[in-house]
């Protein structure tokens, strides 16, 4: 085999940027409609409605300066632009303090609606990086702690209801603790879906440079074939050209080298239309399973590792192998399982082909280290690395723990199933199974549109 040069392209971990947050401003602006919309409503209906007797003035000033604001940033800027991070905390951490404020006049924590405090919380932990995720989160903390000793009362009717200092604590227990807890569960799933997003990008973007590549080998075999006829004609007027020319024309040494470049290139493209380079046309896209497992392999080897292809039934009983598809996410899938074997062998890699009327099968077994079985789940998952097994695998952070997730995500597109193992003897097993009438011949690019 070749020196590997199976790259997977380059995509950052999760980390929001620090000047080019995920916060858009017109979501920001509908979330604070929203809100000056509620709060508005709450005040008109306890003060008019149930008749409390509430500081109105000042509480829908507060409220009013939301309004303004929202009405400010919508006029000032365009709402399809987007809040740096710096900008999100702030105007996040100014809703939290309006908020703060708006119940320091309507009973503090004993205020029904302090709970209404997690949700910029839960928007930054959805926008922003960790370290502003943990700051404003304790900023809201330490609003709540404040509202515990200075708010005025709300104006119970009549007697009125005294809440126990206790059950005040209580409250304020309870909401510092789902200060936190929201904010990093939601910050864990957006980080988790955000990863997810990127690790798909990876994987479309390793499909289409396979398919990329698989339309330039066509399109070589291609012109090759239509170049043939005028480097032809060429080559034929040249020829007559160096018979009719005298043997003492100046013209002959220019004749001479036309004709020989003429011939150059028509062996060129003879080789371009009788070598495909990955799904070069239509003729070599059927092939048998051994040819691709052999093109999947080409390319990836370590210097004292050897690989053995095994086409098991062919060997035991003369069965020949399926005819299937030189489809370039099988190819790109298994490619990359082999790569992975490749990295953290020992010595030695196995790769083993299996048929039967039913269901095919290539196995891949390296001698290397194996698989962690305390992260037997992670196996497969995107940024999930085993970078650093026994010392191998390439140096800590040298790998983005994309390469296993997208042959994964490929093979299951062609209607393959993956199961992660360890061998007995030792070293990390991959099984890859289709059902035989899935891969073979014409079957994948029927099954997996959609």
């Amino acid at each position: 085999m070749a020196t590997a040069t199976h790259h997977l392209p380059v995509i950052q971990r999760f980390s929001a940027a620090p000047d080019g947050g995920r916060l858009r401003l017109s979501t920001l602006v509908m979330i604070r409609w929203v809100a000056f919309l509620g709060q508005a409503a709450a005040l008109s209906i306890v003060y008019f409605g149930l008749g409390y007797d509430l500081p109105y003035v000042p509480a829908m000033s507060v409220t009013m300066l939301l309004g303004g604001l929202n009405v400010a940033i919508a006029l000032m800027r365009p709402g399809s632009s987007r809040l740096g991070e710096s900008e999100a905390l702030l105007t996040l951490g100014f809703d939290v303090f309006q908020l703060a404020v708006l119940l320091g006049l309507t009973g503090g924590l004993q205020n029904p609606f302090a709970l209404l405090i997690l949700a910029p919380v839960a928007v930054a932990a959805w926008t922003l990086s960790r370290a502003r995720m943990l700051a404003l989160a304790i900023w809201a903390a330490l609003l709540v702690s404040a509202l515990g000793y200075w708010y005025l009362p709300l104006p119970w009717p009549d007697a009125g209801l005294l809440l126990s200092p206790v059950y005040i604590a209580g409250i304020w227990v309870a909401l510092v603790i789902g200060i936190f807890f929201v904010a990093l569960y939601v910050f864990s799933i957006a980080e988790e879906a955000q990863r997810m997003s990127q690790a798909l990008t990876a994987a479309h973007m390793a499909l289409a440079r396979e398919q990329q590549l698989s339309a330039l080998g066509g399109l070589a075999a291609a012109a090759a074939h239509e170049l043939g006829s005028p480097l032809g004609t060429i080559a034929v007027v040249t020829k007559e050209l160096v018979r009719d020319l005298p043997p003492d024309s100046p013209l002959q040494e220019d004749i001479s080298l036309l004709q020989a470049e003429s011939q150059r290139c028509r062996e060129i493209l003879s080789q371009l239309s009788e070598t495909p380079e990955s799904d070069g046309g239509l003729p070599y896209r059927q092939v048998p399973l051994t040819a691709l497992v052999e093109a999947a392999a080409k390319g990836f080897d370590r210097e004292g590792v050897s690989v053995d292809i095994v086409a098991a039934p062919f060997e035991e009983t003369g069965d020949p192998p399926p005819v299937v598809e030189r489809n370039p996410e099988v190819l790109h899938g298994l490619g990359g399982l082999i790569q992975n074997a490749m990295q953290f062998a020992r010595s030695h890699v196995d790769i083993t082909l299996d048929w039967s009327e039913s269901r095919v099968a290539v196995a891949i077994g390296d001698d290397g280290p194996g698989f962690d079985p305390s992260r037997w789940s992670q196996v497969g998952e995107p940024y999930y690395s085993t970078e650093g097994r026994d010392g191998r695998g390439g140096a800590p952070g040298s790998h983005m723990g994309l390469g296993v997730f997208i042959s994964r995500t490929l093979l299951a597109h062609s209607g393959a199933e993956l199961a992660f193992s360890n061998r007995d003897a030792g070293g990390a097993l991959v099984e890859v199974r289709w059902p035989r009438d899935r891969i073979e011949t014409g079957s994948i690019t029927e099954g997996t549109t959609g």
